[in-house]
């Protein structure tokens, strides 16, 4: 069995975690950040998993550049171009890539390479706090909430794509449909199981991507 890990939230993770703000006195503050502890915490967190559900074959993945959505959504993820990142997450990422074979995508999100990898790969769990990566019809592990990986069927993972399609999802500076909140979604979603008409249309888009393993 193989771990698809979301590399991009165990970077940021670590990052953040360890980081130091120092006070020098006089009104003088400073951050700090030591590489091999930001190494430290992202391997052992990646290890934990690992040894949980019993394997060390693991894949990471990456956002890269340039995302696709911004071109159609100028406003995707605006919401978070203030909020300042971690010291340590440039140096992170970097390390995944050059040591650990980390998969990056130019105008693909982690997300993307997790779905595509899944749904073409058998044998494999995708390792992710995220809730999106309830959309892939997939073994799915979030190592805060779920005791052992979950099994998303296809149908469940096209509804919650489009659950989140209609009601939108302001984390990422989405909106969704005027006027569809969770009440009328699920209108939609009981009518969808009786006529069958929500199917997983992100699979048509995913057979058309490829990219380059490390």
């Amino acid at each position: 069995m193989r771990l698809l890990f979301d590399a991009d939230i165990i970077a940021f993770k670590a990052a953040a975690a360890t980081e130091q703000p120092i006070n020098w006195g006089d009104g003088i503050w400073t951050l700090h950040g030591y590489e091999q502890d930001v190494i430290d915490h992202a391997m052992s967190y990646m290890q934990s998993v690992a040894d949980k559900l019993d394997t060390q074959d693991v894949l990471l993945f990456l956002t890269g550049a340039n995302n696709w959505r911004k071109d159609i959504l100028p406003s995707y993820k605006s919401n978070r171009k203030d909020t300042r990142k971690p010291l340590m997450l440039p140096f992170i990422r970097q390390f995944m890539v050059d040591n650990l074979d980390a998969t990056i995508v130019d105008t693909l999100e982690a997300d993307d390479l997790l779905g595509i990898e899944a749904t073409s790969t058998d044998d494999c769990i995708i390792v992710s706090e995220d809730k999106d990566l309830k959309t892939i019809p997939a073994m799915v592990y979030n190592p805060q909430k779920d005791d052992e990986p979950v099994l998303i069927p296809e149908f469940t993972a096209a509804w919650n794509h489009m659950f989140q399609t209609l009601t939108g999802d302001s984390t990422d500076g989405y909106s969704g449909c005027p006027k569809v909140g969770p009440v009328a979604a699920k209108k939609f979603y009981r009518t969808s199981i009786r006529s069958k008409t929500c199917g997983p249309q992100w699979l048509l888009h995913s057979r058309n991507i490829t990219y380059r393993k490390r």
